[in-house]
């Protein structure tokens, strides 16, 4: 029976169709890699690097959580990005997944004004995340 695994020691082949199954939900550029070995990038539907790493993404693996920053190097400099780790059944890092964080990027109160309930879940949601106070300095 086919499935899809991911571990620590996944190859760019192994996460391409967990990585693009994001890529083609959310029509953003996606960055995927494992803890251990290099990994993928998606844009505008086609894998534009398959030996991909990027600073938030080894980043989000060795903090093993979710990070929300404007990178200052890397393909995505300047760009405002989320990053969040995959972890195993024992909450271990093993692979990193990230997109463009376009919910920073646009006014929710216009684009989502006739939902009000969606724009106060995401305003909840970005109260409760914490802020990148320094830039990042792993690279």
């Amino acid at each position: 029976m086919p499935g899809l695994y991911i571990s620590e020691d996944s190859t760019s082949e192994e996460i391409l169709p967990f990585a693009r199954m994001v890529h083609e939900l959310f029509s953003l550029p996606v960055t995927m890699r494992s803890k251990n070995k290099l990994g993928v990038r998606l844009e505008k539907g086609k894998a534009v690097d398959t030996n991909y790493t990027g600073p938030v993404l080894e980043e989000a693996l060795l903090r093993n959580s979710v990070i929300h920053t404007i990178p200052d190097r890397g393909a995505y400099k300047g760009v405002p990005v989320v990053v969040t780790p995959l972890q195993d059944r024992e909450g271990n890092p093993i692979a990193a997944v990230g997109v463009v964080d376009v919910v920073c990027t646009i006014d929710l109160a216009s684009v989502f004004g006739n939902y009000p309930q969606i724009v106060r879940q995401v305003e909840e949601r970005k109260k409760s995340t914490p802020k990148e106070l320094n830039p990042m300095t792993l690279y």
